[in-house]
């Protein structure tokens, strides 16, 4: 698998919920955007995937969808339900702490309609469902065997004493992403990466994190699920594991019938 948010000043700093926090900076004018990294622009770069505040084109604003209303405790416990009840991620993985995340996340399930927000939440679910084989597990199997250190990347150097492998509901994999995450979450993903599966909240600010930077955007300009998968793991859509794509798109299709949405088109990668 492969958001810093710079605050305003340091009173803000505990207040200013991160997706608002970057655009705070900009004071772009009315026609442009205000790129994650702080700048103004009109193009694509400023005003597509990356953008967190102005004149976005996507997606739409934030709309009024009551999220802990769509993933509720059922919803929710039904997914816990089909794991053995010796697994580790249970009572880790908790509907609790999943709302008390989503705060600092406002887009996240609340862009375009209704249905868009739903189609969101049940796509985001039906990876975690897939990654961590119905919240069982908190680390990727016989994962410590692996290192997934990428030394190519300059910017995140892996501690040779530290193994990058999945951790969290969504598995968070590689030295790159510990490193990014832990930047703008404020942990230290490449000495600490274990903090990931120990800490119940850094664990699903992870799982948004990702999901945020890398997978709402596209999904909620509707280029559709199979777009998620990609985005999650590319090497899925190559080829190289048909049932993994066939086992996500299942989960993702029961969990719109669930929610009372049809899945839209473009499933596969």
């Amino acid at each position: 698998m492969k958001t810093t948010f710079l605050f305003a000043g340091v009173i803000l700093a505990g207040i200013l919920l991160p997706e608002l926090a970057a655009s705070q900076k900009c004071r772009c004018g009315p026609h442009q955007c205000c790129s994650k990294y702080g700048f103004c622009g009109t193009t694509k770069d400023y005003c597509g995937k990356d953008c967190r505040g102005g004149a976005c084109s996507l997606p739409a604003p934030p709309n009024n969808v009551y999220v802990p209303g769509i993933v509720t405790n059922a919803f929710f416990n039904g997914i816990v339900s089909k794991s053995a009840r010796n697994c580790p991620g249970r009572g880790f993985y908790t509907r609790d702490v999943f709302l008390t995340v989503i705060k600092n996340y406002p887009r996240f399930g609340r862009s375009g309609s209704i249905t868009d927000s739903k189609r969101e939440i049940a796509a985001f679910f039906a990876h975690v469902t897939y990654e961590t084989k119905h919240f069982c597990y908190v680390e990727e199997i016989n994962g410590r065997s692996k290192s997934f250190c990428d030394t190519v990347d300059s910017q995140y150097p892996c501690n040779p004493k530290k193994h990058y492998y999945g951790r969290g509901p969504m598995q968070l994999t590689w030295n790159y992403n510990y490193g990014a995450a832990g930047k703008s979450l404020g942990f230290d993903g490449i000495n600490n990466p274990e903090i990931v599966a120990t800490n119940r909240v850094v664990s699903f600010k992870t799982a948004l994190w990702f999901w945020m930077e890398n997978v709402h955007w596209d999904f909620a300009s509707g280029k559709g699920f199979g777009a998620t998968i990609k985005a999650i793991n590319g090497n899925e859509c190559k080829g190289k594991n048909r049932a993994a794509v066939s086992t996500r798109i299942t989960y993702y299709k029961n969990y719109c019938k669930q929610l009372g949405v049809q899945t839209g088109t473009n499933l596969f990668c």
